[in-house]
């Protein structure tokens, strides 16, 4: 059983909505080239998935993995939070914020 459950697919992705209760709503971006054009493509893809106890928040960056249907819509599983994020702050991480903060007050001081 426990072989089964390593075969099954994984993606990674981030996190839009943490709203609903033991859901997540994942992101995740794959880039292709055009058979026809040889032009790189984005395509975005929105996936519902289980998060029990509701660990995750916006702008995370998650692993998720296909499982059993747990309802009408969800078929994923959150596996584990890669890198914590904050997406209602324009996605910056905290380290940066610091970093830009402080090249401000630097450059108001002169």
């Amino acid at each position: 059983m426990s072989e089964q459950r390593n075969l099954r697919r994984t993606i990674t992705g981030i996190v839009i909505s943490a709203k609903a209760k033991d859901t997540i709503t994942v992101e995740s971006e794959r880039i292709y080239k055009h058979p026809r054009y040889k032009k790189y493509l984005r395509r975005k893809t929105k996936y519902m998935a289980h998060d029990v106890g509701n660990t995750a928040n916006d702008g995370d960056m998650v692993e998720i993995a296909e499982t059993r249907p747990i309802s009408k819509r969800k078929r994923w599983r959150l596996v584990r939070i890669v890198e914590h994020g904050d997406l209602d702050r324009g996605g910056l991480s905290p380290d940066r914020e610091l970093a830009e903060a402080a090249a401000a007050e630097e450059g108001g001081e002169s």
